[in-house]
């Protein structure tokens, strides 16, 4: 298999960020009356696409947030950060559209998105994207 055939099958599975679709995540009740609970949630198996290079990307999502009266429900986050396996995205756009999308959600009084990514030619990359009602 030559290395153009390779880049074109890796261009064809290739989605863009409209294939990342929210109505996946579900949430639970949780009263959150006092304001003193923060929820953590750490996966550090992300994987999504570089947008140029279709070659894979792998980082950790650090998600902290402060709940009013939702959680998000951790099977269907799982099922969220699945899709973007095949989705080319920056890693700066990908931050910030699980942030949108948590927040629309979950409603929370605060929240923190972290995308730590391992390194590619020597350099590593943090974004984070933050949220206050």
């Amino acid at each position: 298999m030559k290395i153009e055939d390779i880049a074109a099958y890796l261009q064809s599975i290739r989605k863009d960020a409209l294939f990342i679709n929210c109505d996946v995540l579900e949430t639970e009740s949780f009263d959150n009356l006092d304001k003193v609970t923060w929820v953590e949630i750490v996966n550090p198996e992300f994987t999504s696409l570089c947008p140029k290079t279709g070659l894979p990307d792998h980082g950790t999502i650090r998600i902290r947030y402060m709940p009013e009266k939702l959680i998000i429900e951790l099977k269907s986050l799982k099922y969220y950060f699945l899709q973007y396996r095949n989705t080319g995205i920056f890693y700066e756009s990908l931050t910030k559209l699980i942030l949108e999308h948590l927040v629309k959600k979950v409603h929370p009084l605060e929240m923190v998105v972290e995308a730590e990514f391992t390194p590619r030619g020597g350099l590593t990359t943090k974004v984070v994207s933050t949220y206050k009602k």
